[in-house]
């Protein structure tokens, strides 16, 4: 299956893609060192100035600030918080759902009661109010946490819906002859799930990580945006939440929230090229259908290749 996985078109496009923003993240002091621009830093002779201008590759923001500096550092904070809630939505799912889904009785009808009363919260909203309250408890005047607060409060509200969906798929696993066999051997309950259910979920816990990722960096952007800053940080959802309170969407400063935006959307299409590629991988249907499609293609340009050779 790995092999397979990795020699998909789709899981290699998106991962190369997925990659290069985990290394900007990580290595983001260096870049920084390279580039020679502290993104903190105030060009007062070149404000809002256009890409290109005075070596400012994508210009600056209303205060001088290099656009291109707080790109490379706003990688770090926003694929930060898209990881750990990520994580955390992730363990939170796999924990509650298949506990709840291989046990049954009483634990599972209260795990899914639960489940059920997190999953009919509007999570968005929950979070935006929560994070809301914690960034004022202190006084301040606009609200304000940390990335890692932010990340907790996001994977806390976005696990509901994995969990369920586990819930159901370790259920059928549950009544499985190989499960059934393995549990009449006096194996525990614990060996039973890590074995045999576990193995076979791999495939959706790992689209639903990916999943968790990019909604938890579409969160932080839109509370950011919302105005729930993060404290003394940079992040992209912090350079479009300056770009929309200090009028770049008014002045046509494009450069200014334009390349952050980008960078989330590229994002969102590389984790949705790998889940495309897993899904190939892990679906025989799909794996099927694919090949039916090019054997259809390649007929159909046969017969017009045939057709234009006897013109």
């Amino acid at each position: 299956m790995t092999s397979g996985f990795l020699r998909n078109g789709r899981v290699r496009a998106g991962g190369v893609v997925l990659a290069i923003f985990v290394l900007v993240g990580a290595l983001r002091d260096l870049l920084l060192k390279w580039y020679g621009v502290d993104p903190f830093s105030v060009d007062y002779d070149n404000l809002h100035a256009s890409p290109g201008t005075n070596g400012h590759w994508l210009g600056t923001t209303i205060s001088g600030q290099d656009v291109f500096a707080q790109l490379i550092a706003g990688a770090r904070g926003s694929i930060t918080v898209g990881l750990l809630s990520g994580v955390l939505a992730t363990v939170l799912a796999v924990l509650i759902g298949v506990t709840s889904g291989f046990l049954g009785g009483p634990v599972d009808h209260a795990l899914n009661s639960a489940t059920n009363v997190v999953l009919t919260l509007p999570s968005f909203a929950m979070t935006l109010i929560v994070a809301g309250y914690l960034g004022s408890a202190g006084g301040a005047e606009e609200p304000a946490i940390g990335l890692v607060v932010m990340a907790i409060l996001i994977g806390i509200f976005e696990w509901p819906s994995g969990a369920r969906y586990l819930r159901s798929q370790t259920m059928s696993l549950r009544s499985r002859d190989f499960t059934m066999a393995t549990k009449m051997t006096g194996e525990s309950t614990a060996r039973l799930i890590v074995v045999e259910v576990l193995p076979h979920l791999t495939g959706i816990i790992s689209a639903m990580f990916l999943r968790a990722v990019v909604a938890g960096i579409f969160a932080e952007a839109s509370l950011n945006f919302l105005g729930v800053a993060t404290q003394g940080t940079i992040s992209w959802g912090t350079m479009i939440a300056n770009a929309q309170t200090q009028g770049a969407l008014t002045y046509g400063w494009w450069w200014w929230f334009l390349a952050p935006g980008l960078c989330i959307a590229l994002i969102g299409t590389a984790t949705a090229l790998i889940n495309f590629g897993l899904d190939e991988v892990t679906n025989p249907r799909l794996r099927t259908a694919n090949r039916a499609v090019v054997r259809a293609h390649a007929r159909k340009a046969r017969e017009l290749q045939a057709a234009g050779d006897a013109a």
